[in-house]
């Protein structure tokens, strides 16, 4: 599915996009270990891995396959793509500083004999299409995984391109 920005919409920033769809993104979420929520290296943003967490700070968590749908695990991608912009966001200043979106890394908990993970983790891709438009479009892995850190649904890692920091005029 083809889900670039064309249209009325297709002129508007990430930020205009998002209030579109009723998107509000939550503060981003806290590393819950030793680590940085992410990286700038030149000109990509590396983002550390990021689960299904409510803006309360609640987490789903369960095994897609058995007692997670893939429709709601879907739902647990997208929210995870929502904190995924909300660090993009506070690291850049703004979601109008992203070039394109490069690479996802999606991780579903999976039963062993699950194999929708593309279906799950499009929950994500989605919305940074819808996000970004033709920018939003990426390359991608979605894996499962026996487990996850909390019992998560899904996790998701991501790559940006960003735009140079323009210098300042004296």
């Amino acid at each position: 599915m083809n889900l670039a920005c064309s249209g009325p919409a297709a002129g508007r920033s990430p930020e205009e996009r998002l209030a579109q769809m009723g998107v509000v993104l939550p503060p981003p979420p806290p590393p819950i270990g030793n680590f940085l929520t992410h990286v700038r290296e030149g000109e990509l943003l590396f983002l550390s891995g990021q689960g299904p967490r409510e803006a309360d700070g609640r987490l789903h968590t369960g095994k897609v396959g058995a007692d997670v749908s893939v429709e709601q695990a879907y739902a647990h991608a997208r929210l995870t793509g929502m904190n995924l912009l909300s660090v993009v966001r506070a690291a850049l200043g703004g979601l109008h500083r992203v070039r394109r979106v490069v690479k996802l890394l999606g991780m579903v908990n999976a039963t062993p004999d699950f194999t929708h993970h593309p279906d799950v983790i499009n929950g994500c891709s989605d919305l940074l299409i819808m996000t970004f438009g033709e920018n939003g479009q990426h390359a991608r892995s979605a894996v499962g995984l026996g487990s996850l850190p909390g019992n998560i649904t899904v996790e998701i890692e991501l790559v940006v391109a960003v735009e140079p920091f323009a210098p300042e005029k004296l």
